[in-house]
């Protein structure tokens, strides 16, 4: 199932604005890419203030099937990363719209969430694949 109230990128990474600031959004994959994947054993994550262009590779999930790259889903500046993923990347598989978070972003645009998927237009990417 696909949480409805987040935006989402065909590259199936989930964005949701922070509490407080709607400029600042927090980033992480899908229930369905982190499936695709497997067991998550390890995550790169940017570092905070590292600038990030839309569709450029920004982080990295090592899994036991294979290594694969995150993409930054909008432009904007790193201003934090889920600093628990370094001892527990296994966060991504148990909890990948809660705990399991890789990073947060100040958009160069608060309106570039208008661009991305809703839930329903993600589930059809999904079911479509």
């Amino acid at each position: 199932m696909v949480p409805e109230g987040l935006h989402y990128t065909a590259e199936h990474e989930w964005v949701t604005a922070t509490e407080g600031d709607p400029s600042v959004v927090r980033v992480g994959i899908t229930d369905y890419a982190q499936d695709q994947l497997g067991d998550v054993v390890f995550v790169q994550l940017p570092d905070v203030g590292a600038s990030a262009s839309s569709g450029e590779s920004i982080a990295e999930v090592e899994s036991t099937k294979s290594v694969s790259e995150i993409y930054a889903p909008l432009p904007g500046e790193v201003t934090a990363v889920n600093e628990s993923l370094g001892d527990t990347p296994e966060l991504i598989n148990s909890d990948p719209y809660g705990s399991g978070w890789m990073f947060e972003l100040r958009l160069a645009d608060a309106d570039a969430l208008a661009g991305l998927l809703d839930a329903a237009g993600y589930q059809a990417l999904v079911d479509g694949s």
